[in-house]
């Protein structure tokens, strides 16, 4: 005779559920410099207009002899670093949120744009990049003509 074993879904996923939860613990409470000074990207933002394409970056607290801009290959890359203060003891920190370290973030420009004269500026912590457009690249006003009906009968008459 066979035996009928209740089936229960969710028997084992408490015991996953406690894994996770050990797995992220851990992770969280590592201390010291390295989960401090974890690797970061900065957020960008990037818009087109008639004229130039614009970068803006979040960079607080980096120098701007840390950063280092380049385009090769139609590749525009930022890279920098924020480096943790040093001046405050480390036990004396209650929290660290904000990541520090080397940063680098690239993107791929179209062709459209004018790589040679990119203007860079850098205030209240946001890099501002300003990528003109090649004057082909730029949008040209078509003007449509349109004919009065006399003038259509006209041309028709020729």
């Amino acid at each position: 005779m066979k035996t009928i074993t209740r089936w229960e879904p969710f028997r084992g996923a408490s015991a996953l559920q406690d894994q996770v939860n050990r797995l992220f613990n851990d992770v969280l409470e590592r201390t010291g410099e390295e989960s401090s000074l974890s690797a970061w990207a900065p957020a960008v933002d990037i818009y087109e207009t008639e004229h130039e394409l614009v970068v803006k970056a979040d960079l607080p607290e980096v120098d701007p002899k840390d950063l280092d801009i380049r385009v090769e290959n139609n590749i525009l890359t930022i890279r920098g670093e924020r480096k943790f203060e040093k001046n405050v003891n480390q036990e004396n920190y209650l929290r660290v949120e904000r990541s520090y370290g080397s940063f680098a973030r690239s993107f791929t420009l179209a062709n459209t744009v004018n790589s040679e004269a990119i203007k860079a500026d850098y205030q209240n912590g946001v890099l501002t990049l300003r990528i003109p457009k090649k004057e082909e690249a730029k949008p040209k006003q078509i003007k449509v003509n349109v004919a009065t009906p006399a003038m259509a009968a006209s041309a028709a008459g020729r």
